[in-house]
C-alpha cells in the first residue's frame, strides 16, 4: 500500500480514537495491512487520485462503510461476530476473509462518497432554533445547506432535555440529551411553519438507510439508535431535500422573504465542504438578504461548523435586521456535548 494511503488509515484512526471508538481505529490499523496490493480492491486505491485521506476522498471511511454494510446486511457473518456489541476474537482473519470473497461489493462500493446525517446536532438546532423563535417572536421557515436525508429538518419533531430545560416535541420517541456546559437553553416553543433542504447528492431516508447506518461507526451504539429513530420519524413526517447547488439554491429560496415568519437558514458540519466560490454566493446572498430583512420578516443564520479550535465546532449566529453577530457557543462534532453562552 501507498504511503499515503498508509498515513490515511493513522490518521483516521487517530481521529476515531479522539471521538471514543477504538474498535473502528483499531479496524483502521488493521486494514492497511490486510489489502493486498495485487487485489482489485488493492489496485484500485493505489491508483486513485488526490487526496486519499480525511480531507480528501475519505478510501478509509469508504471501505470501513462498505464492511459495516455488509456487517448490517447479514452478508458476513464470521465479520459480524467480530464486530460491537460481540467482539469475538479473530477480526484479522475475518477481515482478510471478507476482504477476498467480498472483493466485487468493495470495490464497487468505493465509488460511494461517505454520506451521514448526524442528528446529534439537532441538539445544537434545537437550541439555536429556540434562541432565534424567542428573538423574533415568530415561527420559523428553515433552509438547510447540505442537508444529506433531511432528517436534522425534523428537529422540532425531537426534543432535546438539558439543564432543566425541554425543549421540542415532548411526546418526541428520540430525546436528545448532550453534555450541557454553560447557561441553560432559552424555554420556550420551536414553531417550524416550513422546513426545507438542499443537498448535490439527497438521499431518501426510506431507501438509503441502511447507507447511512454503514457510515456510522460500529461501535457508536448511541448513534446508531439515535439514526434509527430518525429514520422511523422520517417515515411518519416526510422531509422535502432538493437536488442542488447551494449557493444557487439558498438565492432563489432568499429571493421572496416570508411575511410573518423569520427565515432561518441553516447548516453543521457542511459549510466547509463547499467550493469557495459557493460560499462567498452564500455570505453575500445572506447579506443582501439581510439588507432587506424587516421586523415582520427577518433572517437568522445558524452554522455549526469547524474552526481554527481543533476538537470541537463553533456555534454561531447572525439575526436581520441589524446584522447582529452572536458566538452562541461549541460543540462536539456529533453534538453529544454541547458548551453554550447563548443570546
Amino acid at each position: 500500500m501507498r504511503d499515503d494511503l498508509i498515513v490515511a488509515f493513522e490518521v483516521q484512526a487517530r481521529a476515531c480514537d479522539g471521538l471514543g471508538s477504538p474498535f473502528t481505529a483499531r479496524l483502521m490499523r488493521l486494514l492497511p495491512e490486510l489489502v493486498a496490493d495485487e487485489s482489485g480492491l488493492g489496485r484500485l486505491m493505489a491508483g486513485w487520485p488526490g487526496d486519499p485521506g480525511p480531507s480528501g476522498a475519505s478510501l478509509p471511511l469508504r471501505l470501513a462503510g462498505g464492511l459495516h454494510h455488509l456487517v448490517l446486511t447479514g452478508q458476513a457473518d464470521d465479520l459480524a461476530a467480530c464486530y460491537p456489541p460481540q467482539e469475538a476474537p479473530g477480526i484479522a482473519a475475518a477481515l482478510a476473509r471478507v476482504l477476498r470473497a467480498e472483493e466485487g461489493f468493495l470495490t464497487g462500493w468505493m465509488a460511494n462518497t461517505p454520506q451521514t446525517n448526524e442528528v446529534g446536532r439537532s441538539a445544537v438546532l434545537l437550541a439555536g432554533a429556540a434562541a432565534v423563535a424567542h428573538w423574533s417572536g415568530l415561527p420559523l421557515q428553515v433552509s438547510e445547506l447540505g442537508a444529506s436525508a433531511g432528517l436534522n429538518l425534523n428537529f422540532a419533531c425531537y426534543r432535546l432535555d438539558v439543564a432543566g430545560v425541554s425543549l421540542g416535541d415532548p411526546d418526541a420517541a428520540l430525546v436528545l440529551e448532550p453534555d450541557w456546559r454553560g447557561v441553560p437553553p432559552v424555554p420556550g416553543g420551536v414553531a417550524v411553519a416550513e422546513a426545507r433542504g438542499v443537498d448535490l447528492n439527497p438521499l431518501d431516508p426510506g431507501a438509503d438507510g441502511l447507507r447511512l447506518m454503514s457510515y456510522v461507526w460500529p461501535d457508536q451504539a448511541a448513534r446508531l439508535a439515535r439514526l434509527r429513530q430518525a429514520l422511523d420519524v422520517a417515515a411518519v413526517a416526510p422531509l422535502q431535500v432538493d437536488r442542488g447547488e447551494a449557493a444557487d439554491w439558498l438565492e432563489s429560496r432568499l429571493a421572496a422573504p416570508p411575511e410573518g415568519r423569520c427565515h432561518l437558514v441553516c447548516h453543521t458540519i457542511a459549510h466547509q465542504y463547499f467550493p469557495a466560490a459557493s460560499q462567498n454566493r452564500i455570505a453575500a446572498a445572506m447579506a443582501e438578504a439581510g439588507s432587506r430583512a424587516t421586523p415582520a420578516a427577518p433572517l437568522a443564520w445558524l452554522a455549526m461548523e469547524a474552526d481554527a479550535t481543533p476538537g470541537s465546532a463553533a456555534v454561531t449566529l447572525r439575526l436581520w435586521p441589524g446584522d447582529r453577530q452572536v458566538a452562541l457557543g461549541r460543540a462536539g462534532f456529533h453534538g453529544q456535548w454541547l458548551e453554550w453562552r447563548g443570546l
